[in-house]
């Protein structure tokens, strides 16, 4: 049989679902592509077993309809060497021998049967069903990542937490010590449900749904889900067990409240922290009139350092310890020009959310504080 297709359409479709094999598979084929040539489509598989992604292209041409699976990496460099042209591909139903013709040259390459190839049950039709605007889903997933834990003892906090509704969906992540937590009111849910998306999944819809204009749909059973956007289909195992009560560590009543321009706060942050502990990295932060002082130090080797700037400020004058490093990765995850630190107290987490929130998602950081000792 015989199909052609676009070299640069191949290679970004071979790319794209080639991030979920894993690098040691647990089943031999789970090293290839699971390739479909259907009425005139190709329907491209990638797998670790534990996530299937799949996606699809039209082909210019194509002579019959057949099965096979092709080592991921052969075919993915191969095809990426390849100059933007038309791909003319002949694989032999008896053998399994491969030729992909281009314009000076051909590879021949050998594929095998896809019999051995797991295939992902579908999901019940009672499945409830979650619709999300792409961009935002991307960005709460973006915002959100970089909270999760490597957490052995307690696996619920190594997910993104979806906790959605049908008047919205909240997205969070947290190991504890920090919290990101996007809140997207365009969102809606068929019926009030919640899953915890395993780091792994996460990570891969945010890197490939980059391009897609079209609505998310995420239909979620008891054990897995299956995300629907644009030309790509995940199906993924979810994180069993319950996720802890966000609301109740986001402190309510915060009536120290400072304004202040985020991209001058993270270059002090990052010029500060050349001189804190390496084992703490603490920084401590004094809130005051319009004044916000930035300092850190090391005692082990007699160095300091110590920054002042503006910002806008109302409250009591407040001293508050934080990990330098944790505040910068929270601040790094923000797009606004300003951020909005609200404090109630030296013993109690720090909010820091954007200034001014947007409608149509609105943010929110947490950053638990650090004992200091003066």
């Amino acid at each position: 049989m015989k199909f052609v297709i676009s070299s640069a359409v191949l290679s970004q479709k071979l790319q794209a679902v080639g991030r979920v094999i894993a690098s040691k598979s647990s089943l031999p084929i789970l090293d290839c592509f699971l390739i479909d040539i259907h009425e005139g489509k190709i329907t491209i598989t990638a797998s670790d077993n534990e996530t299937t992604i799949t996606t699809w292209a039209d082909l210019a041409e194509c002579d019959a309809d057949f099965r096979f699976a092709i080592n991921a990496k052969t075919i993915q460099d191969a095809i990426k060497e390849i100059s933007d042209q038309p791909l003319d591909i002949y694989v032999n139903t008896t053998t399994f021998e491969m030729v992909i013709e281009y314009q000076n040259g051909k590879f021949n390459l050998m594929a095998q049967t896809a019999d051995d190839y797991p295939q992902q049950p579908s999901l019940p039709e009672d499945a409830i069903s979650v619709n999300i605007p792409t961009a935002r889903l991307l960005s709460g997933l973006g915002r959100a990542i970089f909270a999760t834990a490597d957490d052995t003892i307690r696996p619920v906090m190594n997910g993104v937490f979806f906790d959605a509704k049908t008047t919205g969906l909240t997205i969070v992540a947290s190991d504890g010590h920090k919290l990101a937590m996007s809140t997207l009111p365009e969102a809606t849910a068929s019926v009030d449900a919640s899953f915890i998306l395993p780091k792994k999944p996460a990570t891969l819809i945010k890197n490939i749904l980059g391009k897609e204009t079209e609505d998310t749909v995420i239909k979620i059973s008891e054990q897995k889900a299956a995300l629907h956007s644009g030309s790509f289909v995940l199906n993924f195992r979810l994180i069993e067990g319950k996720y802890p009560n966000y609301n109740s560590v986001i402190p309510q009543d915060n009536p120290n409240q400072a304004t202040i321009n985020r991209p001058a706060l993270l270059s002090a942050l990052r010029r500060v922290l050349i001189c804190s502990s390496a084992n703490s990295a603490l920084v401590k932060l004094q809130i005051g009139s319009s004044r916000l002082l930035i300092s850190s130090q090391d005692i082990d080797f007699s160095r300091s350092a110590e920054e002042e700037m503006l910002c806008d400020y109302n409250g009591n004058p407040i001293s508050i310890g934080f990990k330098g490093t944790f505040l910068l990765d929270l601040l790094n995850n923000l797009e606004s020009e300003e951020v909005t630190i609200k404090l109630a107290d030296a013993s109690r987490a720090g909010v820091i959310v954007p200034a001014p929130q947007n409608e149509q998602e609105q943010v929110l950081m947490l950053l638990m504080p650090m004992m200091l000792n003066d």
